[in-house]
């Protein structure tokens, strides 16, 4: 692929990244409470635990979310974002198979604006998974800052 043309897909990338964890978590932050009934509504955890998600997991995706816009740690950053959107496919799709229908608590915590969980849910948690690895897999180190040197 051409250099240029790469750097500026990898912003991109980070960008859409960087943002969409960033809008993801806001909701989350504002309102803990719902979003841990709307963990619990997946039945992955063992009771109690989606307390402790609800209360970490929003954090994460704001700090991974700045921090891949900003250029800080950008790998710790892009790792972080392919192992959440492992864990989300992965919660979905035992979801889906299980026959559970769920609103998805991705980017709202209320039930009445939030989307059901299907298909688009995974397909679009795997379009991040590759713009994460895009990210991570990246040759230029453009706009970053603290890169990871060997």
């Amino acid at each position: 692929m051409n250099k240029e043309i790469e750097k500026y897909l990898v912003i991109i990338c980070r960008l859409i990244l960087g943002g969409v964890f960033i809008y993801a978590s806001l909701d989350k932050i504002a309102n803990p409470a719902e979003f841990a009934k709307a963990v619990g509504n997946y039945h992955v955890l063992p009771f109690g635990m989606e307390n402790l998600v609800a209360l970490i997991l929003p954090w994460v995706e704001l700090i991974v979310g700045v921090c891949i816009i900003a250029g800080i740690l950008v790998d710790g950053s892009s790792i972080l974002i392919i192992i959440m959107n492992v864990i989300f496919i992965f919660a979905i799709s035992q979801a889906l198979a299980r026959g559970i229908s769920i609103e998805c608590g991705c980017f709202s915590t209320s039930s009445d604006s939030g989307s059901a969980i299907g298909i688009n849910t995974i397909i679009r948690d795997i379009g991040y998974l590759i713009m994460g690895f895009i990210v991570l897999k990246r040759k230029s180190k453009w706009m970053e800052f603290f890169p990871k040197s060997i």
